[in-house]
């Protein structure tokens, strides 16, 4: 891949974000950050108790994000973070900051996401806030430029899909 774009892992709490996100980054040689650990801590404590965080309690934190897909830490050429980027909205505000940005989508169905949910221990994200995620949730557009890979597959296979995925998007079209 000639020049690797900024990259935000997303979807839903369970998803494999944080992990398929980290190996990606170890993969193609660039930081991976967390988006979690952008949240203020007001954020943070309104998930803990249960409730949804509102496009308000987003804004600032997907501005954060946004300056970080712009601007890397250490003077990185791309980055990797992940970040629900659960409406198209979302994925506008952090395209303002770095319009080059391509979205991989790890998708799954409530189920199997549910299940994964039941068997970890998350700092502030309970089970519970999935179905508000789920509803939350908007299709990727035509126009949006991003990959999207089933869930199902183990995490090494998943970032094999999506760095074959990302040289394709690289390629000029014949």
């Amino acid at each position: 891949m000639s020049t690797l774009p900024p990259l935000v892992v997303m979807g839903v709490s369970g998803c494999g974000k944080s992990t398929v996100g980290s190996l990606l980054g170890e993969r193609l040689g660039v930081p991976f950050f967390d988006g979690d650990d952008f949240h203020p801590a007001a954020n943070k404590a309104k998930m803990a108790g249960g409730i949804p965080l509102d496009d308000d309690d987003r804004a600032p934190w997907l501005a954060e994000i946004g300056a970080a897909l712009a601007n890397p830490a250490g003077g990185a050429g791309s980055c990797i973070i992940a970040c629900s980027a659960l409406k198209r909205s979302y994925r506008d505000l952090l395209r303002s900051f770095a319009p080059d940005t391509v979205f991989i989508h790890l998708a799954g169905d409530a189920a199997t996401i549910s299940d994964r949910l039941s068997t970890r221990e998350h700092e502030y994200m309970p089970g519970s806030l999935l179905a508000s995620q789920l509803a939350t949730l908007e299709p990727l557009g035509a126009d949006e430029a991003h990959i999207a890979v089933d869930i199902h597959e183990d995490p090494a296979s998943l970032v094999d899909r999506i760095v074959q995925k990302l040289a394709k998007l690289d390629s000029p079209s014949t």
